[in-house]
């Protein structure tokens, strides 16, 4: 693999031969009392009936003079488990169809939010819920069942396999990645006003053959209404925006778009940009390669921490980060969504049109096997509500206008 010169955890330390620096930034960000994890943390349920070969009956259809219609799934395996609950690969005995099934603790007073919001999606990049049933324990614990596509890989081991190789990930498959994700983050943003709260390539599906790529995992989305606070301590933290590590609860979807810009550096980099060790570590590796965030821009993030006098870093140029065959298109996407201001930041719309993306939109574009591209132009008229012909021109390539008849383009 050609070396790649992403700065060192201990760059600043390393290049400015300096660690009174990085001493005094350090202390100056435990003075404000950034929390640095979750201070209460759900206890991880077990995969209670989700041994393999357990077979869950329920019942869809009824409502509206539908018949009802006896479903069975047989657990196959568990892909993963958390805080959340438990999600397992199984098979519907009816039609033989692979599926996921989300199983999650349901505390009877409340509606589950993920449940909601799954029901309003619908979207060639999104997971899809197929339906969701109720299931007890002996103990009367009420457990939901969000039943949910099948997708077979996550970008998370697809990078993975990538290192093991010592390769780095084909610019086409970083390109169609990155496309795909910001499809669906403009389509959640901008048609439901969800932000999801969690991108992080373990969330972001991929079917290996099309590499197609689908979002999953709506456990920390939510509806952001204008003056209403949200919780700060959200998404995972490589991948957290900084305004969420100054404790900002008055943010916007633009923490989507810093997340998606660190899943783009870590695709070209085959490692993460920014691995802090803890909350307030996260905030230095940032500082470290954007510089130390004008006295302005902290007051973007959150007004409370203005005050404060950080030492001086200077941002550490990005085309540095990367090798240098990297192309100049790749490097200005990653600028455009990595800004410490969230209002500067690339929308997720917007950055469909970036350069970056020009090779998808070429008809004689391939997958390196030579099979076609997965559909990248099959817009919905919600996803283009409000878009300037200018833009749409822009956005959809000649060959694929017949795909959106609806635009009259």
């Amino acid at each position: 693999m050609a070396s790649v010169s992403v700065v060192p955890s201990s760059g600043l330390k390393n290049s400015v031969g300096n660690n009174v620096v990085v001493d005094r930034l350090l202390e100056e960000l435990a003075d404000m009392k950034i929390r640095d994890e979750k201070e209460v943390e759900t206890t991880v349920i077990d995969g209670n009936a989700t041994e393999t070969g357990h077979i869950i009956v329920t019942t869809i259809g009824g409502q509206n003079g539908q018949p009802k219609q006896t479903i069975s799934y047989m657990a196959e395996r568990s892909v993963g488990h958390g805080s959340f609950g438990v999600v397992f690969q199984a098979k519907c005995l009816e039609t033989g169809e692979t599926v996921a099934i989300k199983k999650v603790l349901q505390d009877k007073r409340y509606k589950n939010r993920e449940m909601q919001t799954m029901r309003l999606l619908d979207h060639p990049n999104v997971v899809s819920l197929k339906h969701c049933f109720f299931s007890t324990t002996e103990k009367d614990e009420l457990y939901l069942n969000l039943v949910l596509e099948y997708v077979p890989e996550t970008v998370y081991r697809v990078i993975k396999h990538y290192n093991k190789m010592k390769q780095r990930m084909p610019l086409i498959y970083v390109k169609l990645y990155m496309y795909q994700i910001c499809r669906a983050l403009a389509y959640i943003h901008g048609s439901i006003g969800v932000c999801h709260r969690d991108i992080k390539p373990q969330n972001l599906l991929v079917n290996p053959h099309t590499h197609q790529l689908k979002l999953c995992d709506f456990g920390s989305a939510k509806v952001l209404v204008k003056g209403e606070p949200n919780i700060s301590y959200i998404c995972s933290r490589y991948y957290r925006a900084p305004e969420l590590i100054f404790g900002a609860t008055e943010y916007t979807t633009a923490i989507d778009i810093w997340s998606a810009g660190c899943v783009l550096a870590e695709l070209l980099l085959g490692q993460p940009l920014f691995p802090g060790e803890s909350g307030v570590d996260q905030l230095v590796e940032i500082i470290k390669i954007l510089g130390t965030p004008t006295r302005e821009e902290i007051k973007c993030m959150n007004p409370n921490y203005t005050e404060f006098k950080f030492p001086q870093i200077k941002a550490h140029p990005w085309h540095k980060i990367f090798h240098k065959r990297m192309p100049p298109e790749a490097v200005d996407l990653v600028s455009r969504l990595l800004q410490y201001s969230p209002s500067l930041r690339c929308t997720a719309l917007d950055a469909l049109i970036h350069p970056f993306f020009d090779e998808l939109r070429d008809p004689n574009t391939r997958l390196p096997n030579g099979r076609f591209l997965p559909p990248l132009f099959n817009f919905k008229p919600h996803e283009l509500k409000g878009v300037s012909m200018e833009f749409l021109v822009k956005l959809i390539p000649e060959h694929a206008k017949k795909q959106c008849a609806f635009l009259g383009l």
